[in-house]
């Protein structure tokens, strides 16, 4: 009998521990990538076609400065952030917000 109540405690506590860490992991806030978005560049599109840019700089996530132009038909391209074209589309971009 003492027997089966051990391994009763053991198994409540094992729940307890589950369910606690279900919890933790529910309010933590979420990294949406870890890893590169870009796997393939081009190099440039014409500005016309292009909504808005988002640079993402260089981190633990992904070693190289990543440039996404989202395109007015809703679609993504990863642009060469050293092509001058890129960098002259990221230099219009931000003059565009700032004004």
């Amino acid at each position: 009998m003492a027997r089966t109540a051990s391994r009763l405690l053991r198994v409540a506590m094992l729940m307890l521990l589950l369910v606690a860490a279900c919890r933790r992991a529910a309010g933590a806030p979420v990294v949406s990538e870890l890893r590169c978005q870009c796997l393939q560049t081009v190099q440039g599109i014409h500005l016309k076609n292009i909504q808005s840019v988002k640079v993402t700089p260089s981190g633990p996530h992904c070693a190289q400065t990543e440039v996404i132009a989202t395109l007015k038909n809703g679609q993504e391209a990863c642009l060469n952030p050293e092509a001058p074209l890129v960098k002259k589309i990221i230099h219009k971009m931000l003059n565009k917000g700032s004004n």
